[in-house]
């Protein structure tokens, strides 16, 4: 059986042309079929490659696979995840903590047609302003505007509020982004296929500002009080901005869909830990 192989690249970092290149062509020496959208033709003219519309070439994939960096898997992950698809990365970016391979790996790709490898399961969030739905990754960050005074927010759960907190955002996320901004902000590190909801603060004023860990059951409920016209911005996995008034409510829980990143080696995860977070202390 052919492994079809959708791939999801970004030009734009450094080495991916080449990565892609010598991606497809080792997926047709192992017999597979690379896959891509329509405008990338002009960049692979010579490249056996099928190519069509995203989402019927998503339909028709075995496995998505990213080219670039974090971000890349961030904005494919999710569609992956609606389409019940799991998720291979190959980093060219800077750090690709959430890539499994690197661009000088590709000989590990023989491990995917005989179906020798891992698949991590990820949480994903549900984001819920009452007008639009939203699915993250990796995190959703409330943050004042950039010279606002400290808005007061409130989180509560049920029938309980949990915090009211005069902060610059507050951050929840899931285990996969607890290594991303919230890891920065002093959250702790989990291990990404845990289920449960991490709540991190952003420069809190107060001496008890601490980060949170709530269960993946919780259903979260997120306001704010503005303070002389304080004004605050949601974001989803970095994108989005979306401005929100005093009063709005946004809620947060575990979404029924869930992210399979496929592991070729296997703990990539520790792996990611001990080599890109700690080398830094080495």
């Amino acid at each position: 059986m052919q492994l079809k192989a959708f791939i999801c690249s970004n030009l734009k970092k450094n080495n991916s042309l080449d990565t892609v290149t010598r991606l497809c062509r080792e997926l047709r020496e192992l017999g597979g079929v690379p896959m891509m959208e329509q405008s990338y033709n002009i960049y692979f003219p010579k490249e056996n490659i099928e190519y069509g519309n995203e989402q019927q070439l998503i339909g028709k994939c075995d496995i998505l696979i990213t080219v670039g960096g974090d971000g890349t898997i961030l904005r494919w992950g999710r569609k992956a995840a609606a389409a019940n698809k799991p998720l291979l990365g190959i980093n060219t970016g800077r750090l690709g903590f959430m890539a499994t391979l690197e661009s000088d790996e590709l000989h590990k790709l023989k491990r995917l047609a005989e179906k020798k490898y891992s698949v991590s399961r990820r949480m994903l969030l549900d984001i819920n302003t009452g007008e639009k739905k939203y699915i993250a990754v990796n995190d959703v960050v409330f943050s004042k505007s950039r010279f606002a005074k400290l808005p007061e927010f409130s989180v509560s759960t049920g029938d309980f509020e949990v915090t009211r907190i005069r902060a610059d955002g507050i951050i929840f996320s899931t285990p996969t982004g607890s290594t991303a901004y919230s890891l920065s902000a002093g959250g702790p590190i989990i291990q990404p296929d845990a289920e449960c909801i991490e709540f991190t603060p952003l420069c809190a004023h107060t001496l008890f500002g601490r980060p949170m860990i709530f269960s993946a059951g919780s259903h979260l409920k997120v306001s704010y009080c503005g303070y002389e016209s304080s004004e605050v911005i949601m974001s989803i996995d970095g994108d989005h901005d979306i401005p929100l008034s005093e009063g709005d409510e946004v809620s947060i829980r575990k979404s029924e869909l869930a992210l399979e990143l496929i592991d070729i080696d296997g703990g990539s995860f520790y792996s990611a830990v001990h080599n890109k977070l700690m080398r830094p202390l080495k």
